[in-house]
């Protein structure tokens, strides 16, 4: 099992913990975890573009010259996409680029985003993560402490809105309950500064 220190929030180590070999000390399977990642950012994707087709453009409806005995290429209208201002051929149209992966695909590769985390020692167990007051200062404090560095995340066991908002106003710095996290954030941060409890709920839910 893969043994990590805890800290508290002025950074200082109060012990060690025993972390699941299940969760965090599986192979990071990068294919896996590649497959989530853009299947994530495809899912964020709002598919609104839309160009404008020959039949829905202003004007065109008159034939510009007659079919034979000009000289010109016969057209039909000056709205086609060959002409200026004409329609768009083939253009994006508004759709969804929404697909699913398996739940178990998606397991494994929460699974190896944690794993990848630890094995390159950017897993930070802090005992316990709370603030008395809505306080940047407090915040900033805790993370230099922990030397969290840049692009840090705050992940909490459940919703705090103290922590998340003395976070909001640092650059760089995301927050999350634990049962929000996604494979796309955790491998898109610097240091993953993690609760002791989050860490349990994360062994009950994912070391099955």
């Amino acid at each position: 099992m893969p043994k990590v220190p805890v800290y508290d929030m002025t950074g200082k180590s109060v012990g060690e913990m025993e972390l699941s070999d299940a969760v965090f000390g599986i192979e990071p399977n990068k294919s896996v975890m590649h497959q989530v990642v853009v299947n994530y950012l495809a899912n964020q994707r709002q598919g609104t573009q839309s160009t404008l087709t020959r039949t829905e453009v202003r004007g065109g409806g008159r034939k510009p010259w007659r079919q034979k005995g000009t000289g010109h290429a016969r057209q039909g209208s000056i709205r086609a996409p060959q002409w200026r201002h004409g329609g768009i051929a083939l253009g994006p149209k508004p759709r969804s680029y929404r697909y699913t992966l398996n739940k178990k695909v998606r397991k494994l590769a929460l699974k190896s985003a944690f794993s990848s985390k630890v094995l390159d020692s950017d897993f930070i167990v802090v005992d316990t993560i709370a603030m008395d007051e809505f306080k940047t200062k407090k915040m900033i404090a805790m993370l230099t402490a922990l030397n969290a560095g840049k692009k840090p995340m705050i992940v909490t066991p459940t919703a705090d809105q103290k922590v998340y908002k003395s976070a909001a106003n640092i650059p760089g710095v995301k927050t999350s309950p634990v049962n929000a996290l996604s494979v796309y954030d955790i491998l898109n941060c610097g240091k993953f500064i993690i609760a002791k409890d989050a860490v349990q709920k994360l062994e009950e839910v994912y070391a099955k």
